[in-house]
C-alpha cells in the first residue's frame, strides 16, 4: 500500500527519535501518562504520513511540530477538565533529566518558554531553526529565549535565596 511506512522504517525512526519526542511531550504535558499518550499518537501519525521525509532534519522537524500539535490538542480536550488533578498525576513516578532541579523549574514556565528552551538547549537548535520549526519570526524566538532565561534565573534565585 503506497504511503504507508514499513514496520522496519517506523521502528528505525522510532529508535532514532523517541527520546526527543518523549522529552518534548513531557515538557508540554508536564506529566508522564499524558506525555506517553502523546508520543504514541505522534508515532501512529508517522505510520500514516503518506510522504517520504526529505532528510533527517525534515524528519526531526516534522516530529517536533507533530508532537507540539498533539500536546496542544490533548491540553484543549474536554476530558482534561474531568480527571484527576495535575498534582495527582505528577506524584506518579517519572524519569527526569539529570538536571532535576533545573528541569522542575523549567516545567513551571509558560509553554512558549519551555518549548524554546527545550529546543535550544536540549535539542541544540539555533533560534533561527527553532523559529522555522515553530513557524514564528526569528526575532520572536530570540525574544522568548531572552525572556525564558530571565524568568528561569528569577525562579532559580527565589528557590536559592527564598
Amino acid at each position: 500500500m503506497e504511503g504507508i511506512r514499513s514496520q522496519e522504517e517506523v521502528a528505525s525512526l522510532y529508535r532514532r527519535h523517541v527520546d526527543m519526542v518523549y522529552q518534548l511531550c513531557l515538557v508540554l504535558m508536564k506529566n508522564v501518562p499524558d506525555a506517553e499518550d502523546a508520543v504514541q499518537t505522534v508515532f501512529r501519525k508517522v505510520m500514516e504520513y503518506p510522504k517520504p521525509f526529505r532528510d533527517h532534519e525534515h524528519e526531526r522537524a516534522w516530529l517536533i511540530v507533530t508532537a507540539r500539535n498533539e500536546c496542544r490538542n490533548q491540553l484543549k480536550h474536554w476530558w482534561r477538565t474531568r480527571r484527576e488533578s495535575e498534582e495527582v498525576l505528577n506524584r506518579l513516578a517519572w524519569e527526569q533529566p539529570e538536571d532535576g532541579t533545573l528541569w522542575e523549574t523549567i516545567l513551571r514556565l509558560p509553554e512558549k518558554y519551555r518549548l524554546v528552551l527545550y529546543l535550544h538547549y536540549y535539542q541544540g537548535y539555533t533560534a533561527l531553526e527553532t523559529a522555522e520549526i515553530l513557524g514564528k519570526n526569528p526575532s520572536t524566538v530570540r525574544g522568548w529565549l531572552v525572556q525564558a532565561r530571565w524568568r528561569l534565573k528569577e525562579l532559580l534565585e527565589v528557590e536559592e535565596y527564598g
